[in-house]
């Protein structure tokens, strides 16, 4: 397993006014959403990536602006046909 180390000032937590470990983990969760948003990871390796189970990565996904499913036209006519019947 590799590990990504970011410095950061003191103040961030403090202006932010959470603890460390929370500014920490809101970071990991934000790259993980952005990675996944941008189509690098999926959702479960994003999930894994912010430590994080997948249902809880996806609803998650919503606090920071990004969309956790997209279906095109195709997918939303085949998920409903059984109602038109």
């Amino acid at each position: 397993m590799r590990t990504i180390e970011i410095e950061y000032s003191e103040t961030i937590p403090a202006v932010l006014n959470i603890s460390p470990e929370m500014f920490e983990q809101e970071t990991r969760l934000a790259l993980a959403v952005k990675l996944y948003e941008m189509g690098r990871l999926t959702s479960g390796q994003a999930a894994r990536l912010a430590g994080v189970s997948r249902v809880t990565f996806l609803i998650d996904c919503r606090r920071y602006g990004a969309v956790s499913v997209e279906w095109d036209q195709t997918e939303i006519d085949a998920e409903f046909a059984d109602m038109n019947a």
